[in-house]
């Protein structure tokens, strides 16, 4: 969600006025809900030299298993203690439980911010 900044209105019910306008580290962006499917990537310009990619849609994961880390297919998305309608619309984000090609495992990464889904497999 967005930051809306401050009420416009005071405890009183009175009008407040706008000091100044909104600065440009206080615009956000919408989330990038990142999907169960094909992959789609995009680039976004972030703060200083740097640029985001944000992963849309992606259907790999890199799934650490002890001592190895092997790259697996995403077939769904189980539990998301985010929001429980991401688990119907099949949406990643840090924290969420997916079925992969190797078991069942925790996303540990934020593919919204960096592109890439990083897990760790459930015992």
């Amino acid at each position: 969600m967005q930051d809306q900044g401050r009420s416009t209105r005071k405890r009183t019910g009175g009008r407040l006025k706008n000091v100044r306008k909104r600065r440009k580290n206080e615009l956000g962006r919408l989330p990038t809900e990142t999907e169960v499917g094909e992959q789609r990537f995009r680039t976004v310009d972030a703060r200083g030299n740097v640029t985001k990619t944000r992963a849309l849609s992606t259907d790999v994961a890199s799934v650490n298993k002890g001592d190895e880390t092997v790259s697996a297919e995403i077939e769904d998305v189980v539990e998301n203690d985010a929001n429980p309608n991401y688990i119907r619309r099949n949406i990643i984000t840090k924290g969420a439980v997916i079925e992969t090609s190797e078991g069942q495992a925790r996303v540990t990464s934020r593919p919204g911010q960096t592109g890439q889904v990083n897990a760790v497999l459930l015992d």
